[in-house]
């Protein structure tokens, strides 16, 4: 399937002031702590700025973390509407097989609008300690950890909610979340690559594990923006939508209101409540954010831990850019603007592309790691330098595989397998081989240096991703099965 393109229009054309988009630009790429990958932003159904920081691109696939779960609560509206879920119903009903074993009566009274809403009535995270109980089923450990209020009474972000959540959605349909959400929902959005990791069950996470392009994050966004609507068809219930963006329970409420930032605002259905409109997001930056007070959505996708001083950023530079429709005399402002979003790249790191001198001494020679084992990768084991013709490539090895990374002669070299990667940097000195690798899809770069008198290279995560895997599982799945 080929998606069409989101319509698109000029900044002034909607009341967008061009000059409001370049601030927020230059806040985020000032921001050392902030790489953004993809920027989207729609006002009034139409796209008015689009841009990739290379070495991202268009169609590059993502990592959503979080995020996947407003794509999982709008998995639970649509079978809901079809009659396959009651947002009442013991979420244990949909699970006779574990009934025996539930005796709590509070686990007994979780519902499954308390799992969509994170108010199972357990007061913190349950995922460590539901493995534990149940390492091959998520829904029956989650199910045997008793909570620690009523059901509804409290609000606890955690993963094994929204895992429930998606199992009952695949258990009723009998299809996987994509599937489901194929034909419904992806394809009518135009949302061509959608690919969903899945747990040693068998399910998709529904909690985390997808990857989309921003496009896709921007599609969603818009969707639930215009009440469920696309294009003319109701895909979503505006039911649903209307319950999913409000307040279903409170997720601050000791908090005064001059106090509450954007996570202190409430959580619907798998969306949070953000002072000003709501959203999707997940961990590391990656964000759908639906304006309605503005008529706006934006999308973006990048690798940060700051992701409150990233929305700070869009409430500071982004809103005050909207207006009415139609601004005038801003043609050149729209111009630069669009020149500038075509023009979008991660700074490479330094370093010459060849080693000074002939480089006989780094040829083929084998790399250790410094200390005996690489703490974020334990399973890298050796690293070696080769260079032809064309230039250079390390190769690490990892449990037996190999991973070549090409270095130069553009700022970010990118090869696509085993693992889709970009590569920068190179020789900072004599002696000293210093590489930036993003990992493309998903949110991380790693940060590799070789040191030849020591004949040792290290090996470190900017941001280490959430959950165990060797490097070589970072990619969609579609791709790691191929």
């Amino acid at each position: 399937m080929t998606a069409r393109p989101l319509p698109e229009s000029t900044p002034a054309a909607e009341g967008v002031d061009a000059l409001g988009v370049h601030a927020f630009l230059d806040a985020l790429e000032a921001d050392p702590q902030i790489a953004p990958h993809g920027l989207l932003v729609l006002r009034h159904d139409r796209v008015v700025a689009a841009g990739w920081w290379a070495p991202y691109t268009p169609g590059r696939v993502q990592l959503l973390y979080s995020l996947s779960k407003s794509f999982t609560g709008s998995a639970a509206g649509l079978a809901q509407a079809e009659g396959l879920i009651d947002l009442d119903a013991p979420v244990v009903s949909y699970f006779p097989e574990f009934a025996a074993d539930i005796t709590d009566l509070r686990s007994r009274a979780v519902r499954v609008r308390h799992v969509a809403s994170m108010a199972a009535g357990h007061t913190s995270e349950t995922l460590q300690r539901a493995l534990a109980l149940d390492p091959r089923d998520l829904v029956r450990g989650f199910l045997l950890l008793p909570p620690d209020r009523d059901p509804g009474a409290v609000f606890a972000y955690s993963q094994p909610a929204t895992y429930a959540l998606a199992a009952i959605v695949q258990r009723v349909t009998g299809q996987s979340l994509t599937e489901y959400l194929r034909p419904r929902l992806l394809e009518p959005l135009g949302i061509a690559q959608a690919f969903w990791q899945r747990d040693r069950a068998g399910r998709e996470q529904g909690f985390s594990g997808l990857h989309a392009t921003t496009d896709a994050v921007a599609r969603l966004g818009q969707l639930y923006l215009r009440g469920g609507r696309w294009q003319g068809r109701q895909l979503l219930p505006r039911e649903w939508v209307s319950e999913a963006t409000r307040e279903q329970i409170p997720t601050a409420p000791h908090l005064a209101e001059q106090e509450r930032r954007d996570w202190d605002r409430g959580y619907g259905f798998q969306f949070w409540m953000s002072r000003h409109g709501w959203r999707g997001d997940g961990a590391f930056g990656q964000f759908c954010l639906v304006l309605p007070e503005h008529d706006a959505v934006v999308a973006l996708t990048s690798e940060t831990v700051g992701m409150q001083a990233v929305l700070d950023l869009v409430w500071e530079h982004l809103l005050p850019a909207f207006g009415p429709a139609p601004l005038t005399g801003r043609a050149k402002a729209d111009t630069a603007l669009r020149e500038r979003l075509a023009a979008l790249a991660l700074s490479a790191a330094p370093g010459r592309h060849a080693p000074p001198g002939r480089g006989d001494d780094w040829s083929g020679t084998p790399f250790t790691p410094r200390g005996g084992t690489c703490p974020d990768l334990p399973g890298l084991t050796g690293a070696a330098l080769t260079g032809d013709g064309r230039g250079w490539t390390l190769t690490l090895t990892e449990d037996g595989h190999r991973l070549p990374l090409r270095i130069g002669p553009d700022d970010w070299t990118v090869t696509e397998d085993p693992l889709p990667v970009a590569v920068s940097g190179g020789w900072t000195d004599a002696g000293t081989l210093t590489l930036d690798v993003a990992v493309l899809e998903t949110p991380h770069r790693l940060e590799v240096t070789c040191s030849l008198p020591e004949r040792t290279f290290t090996a470190r995560w900017r941001t280490a991703p959430l959950g165990p895997g060797p490097l070589r599982s970072r990619r969609a799945p579609r791709a790691a099965s191929a």
